[in-house]
């Protein structure tokens, strides 16, 4: 039996909590204040949608991967794969203003456009501090998503939301691998009887992620650096320049990786999943031989599934999207770096638990992990 004491229990308070909001906007006892998920009353029902949405309860998985999957595309480092591509946004004004090279923001436009969605569940920052989640109808509102947040919003509150109310029927969803998880885990509708209307999720797109940081930490780290309401973009350059990089006006601040690492949050410690390998396309930023002044305007993009197939090639078709070779050993290189978190997150799972057998949350699945 769940209840809300369970969630508290065996996720909040061992600090495996992602803050990716599934547990929240379906009843008033779940919130957030600045990425800490809080549990207004104690609930007393045996089951219920914030437990079973949860990426950090308790997963089957293979189970999962297989309902939507065929088992045969599964690749153990990065799970369901059809394809991997260099891809970047054909249109230049917005590259400017995205996250690498704005391939994201271009194929959540172009699936509105073209009826793949209705809707788009996205996160919108200022910089990449104070990050919301939004659902966006227009492509006026997908570019107003454009940029990345290390910070973490609960993002999945606006779509449990937008579900309850049944007002879109084939929403997109872009988030972290936590967050696109728990969307699979919807879909999987185990209280569709209980107006979840998890089939009118229509498409997923997921984000690398390495890990997110606490709020409060961040926005004092960028002010020691730089000026908050200056900042324009955030990111993480390859392992080599140890930094996170600061844009604001035309100039870009280095802050040395040692005083951020700190501020990763606990529950991202315990993560396997660098790909977001539960969704229909997953995005990332580009590595190859060429550099990171090239390599910061293009993406890598995993093709998932049959619709995320669909999507690209229509991207293709349509100039949308601009494509070059991945470089020899690009698919190893990812596979190398996918399975490099998996160990990780195995490993910090142990020390939690204290005991090599015991994987917490993964213990379902744990085969999957068992030569980790």
């Amino acid at each position: 039996m769940l209840s809300t004491i369970a969630l508290d229990t065996q996720v909040i308070r061992p600090g495996l909590c992602t803050g990716c909001g599934a547990c929240q906007g379906m009843c008033p006892y779940w919130d957030s204040v600045e990425g800490r998920t809080i549990c207004y009353f104690d609930c007393e029902r045996p089951d219920g949608r914030c437990q079973r949405f949860c990426p950090r309860m308790p997963t089957d998985l293979d189970a999962l991967r297989k309902q939507f999957f065929p088992a045969e595309a599964i690749l153990p480092e990065i799970g369901p794969f059809r394809g991997l591509y260099l891809t970047r946004a054909a249109d230049a004004s917005l590259r400017s203003g995205a996250q690498h090279g704005g391939t994201m923001t271009a194929l959540v436009e172009l699936a509105l456009r073209e009826g793949f969605i209705d809707a788009a569940v996205l996160t919108r920052s200022r910089g990449g501090l104070e990050p919301e989640g939004v659902l966006a109808a227009t492509a006026e509102e997908v570019r107003g998503c454009s940029g990345s947040s290390f910070q973490i919003p609960p993002t999945l509150a606006v779509l449990n939301r937008a579900l309850r109310e049944d007002r879109y029927h084939a929403i997109g969803v872009v988030g972290t691998p936590c967050k696109t998880l728990a969307a699979y885990k919807m879909k999987a509708r185990p209280f569709a009887e209980d107006g979840n209307h998890a089939e009118n999720i229509g498409m997923v797109f997921g984000l690398f992620c390495g890990w997110g940081l606490d709020w409060e930490g961040l926005r004092d780290l960028t002010a020691k650096h730089a000026d908050p309401e200056q900042v324009s973009h955030m990111d993480i350059p390859p392992s080599k320049y140890h930094s996170l990089e600061l844009r604001q006006g035309d100039g870009t601040v280095s802050v040395n990786l040692d005083e951020v690492t700190p501020l990763v949050r606990s529950g991202c410690r315990y993560c396997t999943d660098m790909t977001a390998e539960f969704a229909d396309l997953s995005v990332g930023g580009a590595r190859s031989a060429d550099g990171w002044d090239v390599d910061k305007v293009w993406n890598q993009v995993i093709v998932r599934s049959e619709k995320g197939s669909k999507l690209l090639e229509l991207a293709r078709e349509r100039g949308v999207l601009e494509f070059k070779e991945v470089p020899e050993g690009g698919l190893e290189k990812l596979k190398k770096a996918s399975l490099g978190k998996k160990r990780t997150g195995v490993r910090n799972l142990r020390q939690l638990t204290g005991s090599d057998g015991d994987l917490g949350y993964l213990n379902p699945s744990r085969a999957l992990f068992q030569e980790l």
